[in-house]
């Protein structure tokens, strides 16, 4: 099986993840990838995605001589390559898409097109034909013919692409497990009819201590000196607060959140991007020494999300941060930013019951911070049962990778399938 990632944090190291499960399982792995990495380059946004996204499509021909050489029994390639369905099919080896998204936005995407023109400017709506009943605001909608007019109007061609090979491929492989969303796993595969395996949670192939440190930084020193901070703290009491490799704010949203942080009096362990620090309050760091721990850059996710002390995970609704803190057995307090992380937020919030929402508005000011992270960490019934659902959820996901669980199931399913392909060529 030949593995070809998306060169970006949050979609190589799932795909990455993917395939050390599938050659736990006795497929022969190979991952293919550049020497190119996003994160050392720092141009602004816009001009980094524009270029990124426009030199990827110079890789077809390396692509295609890759797969003249190696000859795999099946590709799993990012769903930003579309293009890898023709390489491939030419070759008559079968396209496997990653999406790096779960089912249920999936579901939200697909139910949204559907009602877009409809809905047309409203304020807000209720998209159709869904399990739930799931409510959007016009802001919180990914509307890709929004592109249009702009430096990434190109992206329109590529999405439009990525639907047309969707269902040409053999089918998509999903970083989820069924039962974190059944009935969106079903709806996708019997109402929009797409072939899916769910072989997920896949960030727990890292079980051991160096690689979930280790997983995607190398800061052995960093992640020592966060174990042994939280060592120190009772259990279930450290708020873990990290919003992405992208997560990006105002300085005057960064002086909110650290004095809502302040005041909500539990002990905390903070990431914020590398740079500007004029947004740390006077006497800030005196004031939270031995109770916060600011991270700037880059944290040990795993091995801090997975430590006895940390009770709660203040996120920007990443799928793969969601799905880290899911497996945590963590209730969240939801801050989403951009994209479909407006509809994880939905999932965990209305479907699962395991988030708390800070609420859309420009700046989330201190005691909304404080009052999420103290509603977060309560002790009452409501707050009780959150982390009851949310504990219940992270040993599913552990039974679902074990022997005869659900994902490992899938994944022997889907090898089966492609060991019975082979033969037929």
């Amino acid at each position: 099986m030949l593995f070809f990632p998306f060169m970006a944090h949050g979609h190589m190291l799932p795909l990455v993840d993917m395939a050390k499960l599938f050659g736990a399982h006795g497929a022969r792995i190979t991952i293919l990838t550049t020497p190119v990495n996003a994160s050392i380059i720092r141009p602004t946004i816009d001009d980094l995605n524009v270029n990124f996204f426009k030199a990827v499509t110079s890789l077809r021909h390396p692509f295609d001589a890759v797969l003249r050489d190696l000859r795999p029994d099946c590709v799993v390639t990012d769903m930003f390559f579309p293009w890898t369905y023709y390489v491939a099919a030419a070759r008559g080896i079968p396209r496997l898409i990653f999406q790096g998204i779960n089912n249920f936005s999936l579901c939200v995407m697909d139910a949204y097109e559907q009602c877009r023109l409809k809905v047309g400017e409203a304020e807000s709506f209720v998209l159709p034909g869904l399990p739930h009943r799931i409510e959007l605001l016009e802001t919180q909608a990914m509307d890709i013919h929004k592109l249009a007019g702009t430096p990434m109007e190109f992206m329109l061609e590529m999405f439009k692409e990525m639907k047309e090979v969707e269902p040409k491929s053999h089918g998509m492989v999903m970083n989820s497990f069924y039962e974190l969303e059944p009935e969106y796993v079903d709806h996708h595969r019997e109402v929009i009819g797409r072939r899916v395996w769910n072989v997920g949670p896949v960030s727990l192939c890292n079980q051991e201590v160096k690689y979930k440190s280790a997983r995607g930084g190398e800061q052995p020193t960093l992640a020592s000196e966060c174990l042994k901070w939280l060592d120190k703290k009772p259990r279930g009491s450290v708020v873990y607060i990290c919003f992405g490799s992208k997560g990006y704010f105002s300085i005057a949203q960064l002086k909110e959140m650290a004095l809502g942080l302040e005041a909500s009096n539990h002990s905390f362990i903070w990431v914020v991007q590398t740079g500007n620090n004029n947004w740390v309050p006077e006497g800030y760091d005196e004031r939270i020494k031995g109770r916060g721990m600011v991270i700037r850059g880059w944290a040990p996710q795993l091995l801090i999300l997975n430590h006895i002390a940390v009770g709660g995970f203040v996120t920007h609704c990443g799928w793969n941060s969601s799905l880290e803190g899911i497996c945590a057995g963590l209730p969240m307090v939801t801050w989403p930013l951009y994209a479909e992380q407006f509809y994880n937020e939905k999932l965990l919030v209305e479907v699962l019951q395991i988030g708390v929402g800070v609420g859309s508005r420009p700046i989330v000011e201190a005691i909304i911070v404080e009052a999420a992270v103290r509603n977060l960490m309560g002790g009452g019934e409501v707050e009780d049962e959150r982390r009851r659902r949310a504990k219940e959820l992270g040993a599913k996901a552990r039974r679902a990778i074990e022997k005869g669980g659900s994902s490992h199931n899938e994944i022997e399913k889907l090898m089966q399938e492609l060991i019975n392909l082979r033969k037929h060529v």
